[in-house]
């Protein structure tokens, strides 16, 4: 599928002709996007420190006519990254579809994971899996209230390859005591996707004032915690219906328990089988006959 006509896209695709200026100002746009861009010319120069005629001149660029219609175009583009469910159906009932749902639905699925896995930088991939086997750095987990299931699953299973690993509650009220006890270097894998809750950009930020790693799980569009996180991992996540698929996001997670798995597969090995042992002692599973 080709890449839509975004904003964002346009603004990739015009970084090599762009002056020097004009580089510091799509930089900053594209830090933060699209939070970065949403203001008028004056706060955006502002932030990104140039004039605000090199703002205009960026948006000409990029082949707006003004400011005003590049501010429209946003719009409409941020209106579709924060969706609601009934918006999505209705974005996707607007196709006529000749297969049945199962079968355009899986081919959606596939094409989300092979564009995931296709801009997953494999150097930062490497970091994070560094981050998560290394014994001496607690891991804590934060997700959302639909991705909040795949932060447990990630909990429990990278438990069973190394300690220290703790899932931080739904409850505001239980995130001060984790954070209290947060040091500098241990790892945060938040996951947000749209609609972004402001609630986990408010522990990623504290998480970041106590020099904590913060892994953010995202989507194509980035959610706004991306200002304080220093490892970004964006997924593909729409498919023809009104909710999206968090397949690329269960398959990144799989991916990583690969990666320490084959790092530390000494220590995991013998906590396996320490864990075998309690298992059959405990009876929790049927033997086989």
């Amino acid at each position: 599928m080709q890449e839509k006509d975004t904003t964002e896209a346009r603004l990739r695709a015009a970084l090599p002709g762009l002056t020097r200026a004009e580089r510091q100002l799509a930089a900053h746009m594209l830090n933060s996007y699209p939070m970065a861009v949403l203001g008028s010319v004056a706060s955006v120069a502002r932030g990104a420190g140039v004039s605000g005629p090199t703002v205009v001149r960026l948006v000409q660029k990029l082949g707006y006519s003004g400011y005003p219609e590049f501010q429209h175009q946003l719009r409409e583009e941020v209106g579709e990254k924060l969706a609601s469910p009934i918006a999505k159906r209705a974005k996707w009932a607007q196709t006529t579809a000749t297969d049945h749902i199962l079968s355009s639905f899986a081919a959606q699925v596939v094409e989300n994971l092979t564009a995931t896995l296709g801009q997953i930088d494999r150097a930062g991939f490497d970091r994070v899996a560094d981050l998560l086997s290394d014994p001496q750095r607690r891991v804590y987990m934060m997700g959302g209230r639909l991705t909040h299931p795949i932060a447990d699953y990630f909990t429990t299973a990278l438990k069973v390859m190394r300690g220290d690993v703790s899932l931080l509650s739904h409850m505001p009220n239980t995130w001060p005591p984790a954070l209290l006890d947060m040091r500098a270097g241990d790892v945060l894998v938040v996951f947000d996707i749209r609609r972004y809750e402001q609630t986990v950009q408010q522990v990623v930020e504290l998480a970041r004032e106590q020099e904590a790693e913060v892994v953010l799980v995202t989507d194509r569009w980035v959610s706004p915690a991306a200002s304080f996180a220093q490892h970004l991992m964006p997924c593909h996540i729409e498919v023809p219906s009104a909710w999206d698929s968090l397949a690329s996001l269960m398959v990144l997670v799989e991916a990583l328990l690969a990666a320490v798995g084959q790092r530390n597969w000494d220590d995991t090995s013998e906590r396996l089988t320490r864990m075998e042992a309690l298992y059959a002692r405990t009876h929790l599973f049927r033997r086989m006959r």
